[in-house]
């Protein structure tokens, strides 16, 4: 995969510095919360477009967390990381000297970021240098990944997380009420996904990177908000349909659109759709006495949330990640484990291989073990 042109010094600390500033009034009351003792330091592996673009103004506002190096294939943009966040550039490493971390106290937990195939070696190195991690998703592109990434963070004592940043979104934590609480019922039918086209060419529509195509990268928020309004649960049975490609010539390798029914126990079933070629973005729950509708239900910021009772007009954090990295942070000082464990992201690899496997069956239903 071609390497993209770094970002000039100027224009990396400006976007930095702009993305947190936007953020930083409506911050400011979290801002004065008193000081935990030590702020846990944070690696980031991979500096891609997440990373520069969330996860680095996230890093500017958590109270818990302090971002204190990079792991990264160029040394001059870990310079430029270096340099925005004040620390040192012997915490600057590559992906080959990520054994090192072992000898660096200032680091505690390390933050994959890289495409979905390499997840497993980078969480495992990190777990190996005795550092928690936090993992993006999908967790792996396979179950057998996904065992061997926990069993190498439980040889080492270490916690794993998944970036399952809409876990830590009041709307959605008010989805998980009403799941839990029935103010509507049990939630027996649900719909949405999320779709947008790609117009060029990266490493997402690519199988030995991506593993998949949108299932992997957008389908799996419509899976996770099902398992929310399911109480948790996950699906017993799954069916599925790939749509016939629009332009097989862009995505050779991996689905271009794919439609799936989630069937759990209870007897909710959910329909979901997801492509590299639309504009959905609609998450719906529906009971015997209500309903709950995200949209859009599924972006950084700025979700529309309306009920059979009326708009939900939650007041939300501005940044979801930064709520996410500190919940971590909170498992690591306290001993707990994550609300987002690795265990939850091997439990979705499980529903999407068996979403993959009726679709290559015909539709077959799936029955998910």
């Amino acid at each position: 995969m071609k390497t993209p042109r770094p970002a000039s010094r100027r224009s990396f600390l400006e976007t930095i510095s702009l993305s947190a500033a936007a953020v930083s009034l409506a911050w400011r009351g979290r801002a004065q919360a008193a000081p935990a003792p030590r702020k846990l330091g944070l690696a980031l592996v991979g500096l891609g477009g997440y990373a520069t673009g969330q996860l680095a103004p996230a890093l500017k506002l958590t109270q818990e967390v302090a971002l204190r190096g990079v792991v990264t294939g160029s040394f001059p943009k870990g310079q430029q990381w270096a340099q925005a966040f004040g620390f040192p550039e012997k915490n600057i490493y590559s992906y080959d000297t990520m054994a090192r971390l072992a000898d660096n106290p200032e680091i505690d937990i390390v933050y994959v970021v890289t495409p979905n195939a390499l997840h497993p070696g980078h969480v495992i190195a990190a777990a190996k240098a005795g550092k928690h991690v936090i993992t993006e998703k999908p967790m792996a592109t396979n179950v057998a990944d996904c065992d061997a990434m926990l069993a190498a963070c439980r040889a080492n004592k270490v916690k794993l997380s998944v970036g399952y940043r809409l876990q830590f979104e009041p709307n959605f934590h008010e989805l998980k009420r009403l799941a839990r609480d029935r103010d509507f019922g049990p939630l027996m039918k649900m719909s949405g996904g999320l779709s947008f086209t790609m117009t060029k060419p990266q490493w997402r529509a690519e199988r030995k990177l991506a593993g998949g195509g949108p299932l992997m990268d957008l389908g799996i928020y419509a899976l996770q908000a099902a398992c929310m309004a399911a109480g948790g649960e996950a699906p017993i049975a799954i069916t599925a349909l790939e749509r016939p490609k629009s332009r097989p010539e862009f995505f050779k390798d991996v689905e271009e659109t794919i439609d799936w029914t989630m069937e759990f126990a209870n007897g909710a079933k959910g329909d979901f759709s997801t492509s590299y070629n639309g504009g959905l973005d609609r998450f719906r729950a529906e009971g015997e006495k209500g309903w709950i509708e995200f949209a859009p239900a599924f972006q950084y910021g700025g979700l529309k949330v309306t009920t059979s009772r009326g708009p939900l007009g939650l007041v939300v954090p501005p940044s979801q990640q930064a709520g996410q990295i500190d919940d971590f942070a909170q498992c690591v000082r306290a001993g707990r484990e994550s609300p987002v464990s690795g265990v939850m992201g091997r439990r979705d690899m499980v529903i999407i291989e068996a979403i993959y496997r009726s679709a290559a069956e015909g539709g077959k239903r799936i029955v998910v073990t």
